[in-house]
């Protein structure tokens, strides 16, 4: 072979290379993105379940410790 050939297969073979990187990195990107707006809508939940958890104690008359919820025959 001469050193254009293997210059030319070289070159050839990073093409390929530098196509499964970019097919591979638009792979990760879409993976982060979901994450991203999973973690978003998680954040978004768990303020919810806070502002749920104060209103729910504000109706009971204040904070309320596991004590304050014993059952009648205590």
């Amino acid at each position: 072979m001469t050193t254009e050939e293997d210059l030319a297969r070289s070159v050839k073979e990073l093409e390929i290379k530098s196509g499964f990187a970019e097919d591979l990195l638009e792979q990760l990107n879409q993976v982060v993105h979901r994450q991203q707006s999973q973690i978003e809508r998680l954040a978004q939940t768990i303020g919810q379940l806070r502002r749920q958890i104060d209103d729910a104690g504000d109706a009971k008359g204040g904070a309320g410790g596991p004590r304050d919820e014993l059952p009648p025959h205590y």
